[in-house]
């Protein structure tokens, strides 16, 4: 299975942490993010990663080059604008083949275990939920038999984690395009799986959550 790391944004919230310094490249107990979710990929198995990358998109290809120093096989997906979650897979669909894919954001630090998607096959995509965090209280989907709802409660947050079917995103144009865009009417007609992760979660969006993390 291969695997795709969000490095795409340009982190505007973090501040002037990331006026010379992509956002995946700032640092969490003496390593980069993206580091961090590299080498938990590898740990599950994976050794075919494609990083979609575009601010400051050079020093986070100078910082992993060809993914070598980690026994694996890095392929870039260089955009000149940030396209958003959905348009980066899109623009990136080329490198991931026709089978489901592992996508995680670059700018969290986690241990969920990765080998627990290893095997998935989802008609079109498997999301990882975890508890609302408080800069998003009021979640993004619900869980019901193992499925994602858009209309049940409680709501939980989507993690930035999860495994896509490549036809999930057959139809869509190259471009700026929302995940959520993709993800809704799949969820409508109930071919969204999902589950729930109690463990580590942290998504690094502010300056304060980067100091908390490295805190704690």
């Amino acid at each position: 299975m291969k695997a795709m790391i969000l490095a795409a944004g340009l982190g505007k919230r973090m501040g002037n942490l990331t006026k010379d310094t992509p956002k995946p490249l700032l640092q969490v107990r003496g390593k980069p993010l993206i580091v961090w979710q590299i080498e938990n990929l590898v740990k599950a198995g994976i050794d075919n990663i494609v990083i979609n990358v575009s601010h400051l998109s050079q020093q986070i290809q100078g910082v992993l080059g060809n993914g070598s120093q980690w026994g694996i096989h890095i392929i870039y997906s260089v955009e000149a604008t940030p396209l958003e979650t959905g348009g980066g897979i899109v623009k990136a669909l080329p490198y991931l083949g026709d089978k489901p894919f592992i996508v995680t954001s670059s700018d969290l630090f986690t241990d969920y275990p990765f080998e627990r998607l290893m095997n998935k096959t989802p008609v079109s995509s498997h999301l990882v939920l975890v508890d609302n965090p408080p800069f998003h209280p009021h979640g993004d989907y619900a869980l019901k038999e193992g499925y994602v709802c858009l209309k049940s409660e409680p709501k939980l947050n989507y993690a930035g984690i999860g495994v896509f079917h490549p036809d999930l995103f057959a139809n869509q144009k190259p471009g700026v395009l929302r995940l959520s865009m993709c993800l809704e009417p799949a969820i409508e007609s109930k071919i969204v799986s999902g589950e729930y992760y109690a463990g580590v979660w942290h998504n690094i969006g502010s300056p304060e959550q980067l100091a908390l993390c490295n805190a704690a």
